[in-house]
């Protein structure tokens, strides 16, 4: 067989120049834009890591604000529970400071009210009493009630004893001034001259005697001098009965007695 080597080398030829054109126009290209595609690939790739830890960056971020609203938000809950257990305990102290204050005024009112009818029934009774006593004085008696208060005055004078009477009769003596006697109303002259009579005869004075009417001694008579009063009168023998009253009236006004808490004065005016 014979070979045509013209045939063999324009072949050969073909080849070589149709491998440069492939490598020139297709290879190169195709290199470069395989090279192009893995760079963007790679570009992309980066990117995508890139938004990836931005992604993550962000999400902690957001983790750490979540996790920081949390604790902000759990401290203004406790504050706001602690504040509103002080204003609870502010209004519950103000609330129990204001029902003391409304027991501690109703208190005062029934003692006040205790007080005031004890007053009331002190005076009532003393009235009664007084008007009560003189009428059956006034009846018991052969004379006046006035004669008779002047017969005991002289007694209780002359019962008194010892020290007591040696400074009231220096001290009458001693005086520049006249002895009174007051009286509830005007003595008649001859009680009056009896009376001024048994007091000098008592006393051994030269001393003058003025009489004069008080009154507020309701049925009763007194001797003053400088520094010095002797006094009989028929509310000494009330005194007990007031006490009496009086320490009925603490009975009743005393907590859980129905009235109130005991008044600090029992004694009527």
């Amino acid at each position: 067989m014979l070979i045509d080597w013209f045939t063999v080398i324009a072949q050969t030829l073909n080849f070589l120049i149709l491998v440069w054109l492939m490598k020139r126009f297709l290879y190169k290209p195709i290199l470069h834009a395989i090279d192009q595609r893995e760079k963007l690939i790679a570009t992309e790739l980066a990117d995508a890591y890139a938004t990836k830890s931005d992604a993550q960056k962000e999400r902690d971020e957001f983790q750490h604000k979540n996790e920081e609203f949390d604790r902000q938000r759990a401290a203004l809950l406790n504050k706001a529970m602690d504040e509103a257990q002080v204003e609870r305990q502010r209004l519950l102290d103000e609330a129990r400071q204001a029902a003391d204050d409304l027991s501690a005024e109703r208190q005062e009112n029934l003692r006040n009210d205790a007080r005031n009818l004890n007053q009331a029934i002190s005076r009532r009774t003393q009235q009664e009493v007084f008007a009560i006593s003189r009428k059956v004085l006034m009846d018991l008696a052969g004379s006046s009630l006035e004669e008779h208060m002047l017969d005991h005055f002289i007694s209780t004078l002359k019962a008194i004893k010892g020290e007591e009477k040696e400074k009231l009769t220096a001290a009458i003596k001693a005086t520049q001034h006249p002895v009174v006697i007051r009286t509830t109303s005007n003595l008649s002259a001859s009680l009056s001259a009896s009376t001024e009579h048994a007091i000098k005869e008592t006393f051994g004075m030269e001393s003058q005697i003025r009489f004069e009417t008080a009154s507020e001694l309701i049925s009763g008579i007194e001797l003053v001098t400088d520094g010095h009063k002797v006094a009989w009168s028929i509310a000494d023998y009330l005194k007990s009965m007031e006490s009496g009253i009086a320490e009925l009236l603490d009975d009743k006004t005393k907590p859980g007695a129905g009235v109130g808490p005991a008044p600090e004065d029992g004694h009527g005016a």
